[in-house]
């Protein structure tokens, strides 16, 4: 008599080296993805309750700043930072520069089919290093996979929230005749930082992206007075695309001092090479603050005891004409208007 054994239908593939469009379609391979990669470094009981959205308590009475970002940065991983880290940092700082102190953020994923998992694994752990260090949470995300070569990798979008620090008012609106500007340390770090690890720059620096989160340095310096006006992370454009924005945002004219903008010499040396001018290029990890006079000092000098800040200087002046201008006082002695750019200096740098 033949002996006829049942047949038994083999196990899936468990795909757990690079992303496949299943790890994007809602069943077990996403879920396998968020319980092992995501949810184990981010962890946290919003999150971890598993809902489409998490769910918190804001403290009474209080104000709230919520801003969105997307992060597109090319490469993945960069000299000072990876795009893990500048998803957070970048979403921090966005809270932070209206005064307030960020708590929660949320994160999707564009993940590219073929993406190396130990890829994912390293930016997740990145950005748990970096929500760690600004002690923020992230409670809800979602992942999306797309066809190879639709995506360079990895997209991600972050939103923060945070609550405003009561006492506060800080606005682009907000510069007034007779303040000061500050800026928190060397300009155009993280562009030609991003530049070169894409090696496009020519020649090699020992240049690292400044890509951080500024919440508590801007709680040190709201700490201590209350005339800080306005704060701003001047990223894509660079300081110059955001003073031109306070500018007009304010009715009010900016003037920088030229040889008081503090700029890393090697960034001075690619600019100087390719013909770019460091106020256009990005930073992920400085703020310009447009403060009252009276208490430049003390803030500039809780800001340069801090990790973020010990570069400070103040490089300008608002005053009311010409409206909605920033000029630069050069070394020269002339002055000369300095316009918004035309078009993307630098893209994909952030």
């Amino acid at each position: 008599m033949t002996n006829i054994q049942t047949p038994i239908c083999p196990m899936p593939l468990a795909h757990n080296e690079k992303i496949v469009l299943g790890h994007g379609s809602g069943g077990k391979m996403m879920t396998d993805l968020i319980t092992k990669t995501f949810q184990p470094p981010l962890a946290n009981p919003a999150l971890d309750a598993g809902n489409d959205a998490g769910v918190v308590q804001p403290p009474p009475h209080t104000k709230l700043a919520i801003s969105t970002d997307a992060h597109v940065v090319f490469p993945l991983f960069f000299p000072g930072g990876d795009i893990g880290r500048l998803a957070i940092c970048g979403t921090v700082n966005d809270v932070a520069m209206m005064g307030a102190i960020p708590h929660y953020l949320t994160a999707s994923f564009i993940l590219e089919e073929g993406l190396p998992i130990s890829t994912l694994v390293k930016v997740v752990d990145s950005m748990q290093a970096a929500a760690e260090e600004a002690q923020v949470q992230v409670i809800a995300g979602d992942t999306k996979v797309v066809e190879r070569g639709k995506a360079d990798g990895l997209y991600i979008s972050t939103s923060g929230v945070g609550t405003v620090m009561s006492g506060h008012t800080v606005g682009g609106e907000c510069a007034q005749p007779g303040d000061v500007v500050i800026v928190s340390g060397t300009i155009g770090d993280h562009g030609i930082a991003v530049l070169e690890a894409r090696g496009d720059l020519g020649f090699k620096t020992e240049l690292r992206s400044d890509v951080a989160p500024l919440n508590h340095l801007v709680r040190e310096m709201l700490g201590v007075s209350d005339c800080v006006h306005v704060l701003r992370d001047p990223t894509r454009g660079g300081v110059a695309s955001a003073l031109n924005e306070i500018a007009r945002q304010s009715g009010v004219c900016v003037t920088l001092n030229e040889s008081a903008i503090p700029v890393h010499p090697s960034v001075a040396a690619a600019c100087e090479i390719l013909g770019f001018d460091p106020l256009y290029i990005a930073n992920e990890g400085k703020l310009v603050a447009i403060v009252g006079r009276e208490d430049a000092a003390k803030i500039l000098d809780v800001m340069r005891q801090t990790r973020y800040g010990e570069e400070a200087a103040i490089i300008g002046e608002v005053t009311e004409s010409p409206a909605g201008r920033l000029l630069m006082k050069t070394a020269l002695g002339t002055t000369r208007v300095v316009d918004v750019l035309a078009g993307e200096l630098l893209p994909r740098i952030c």
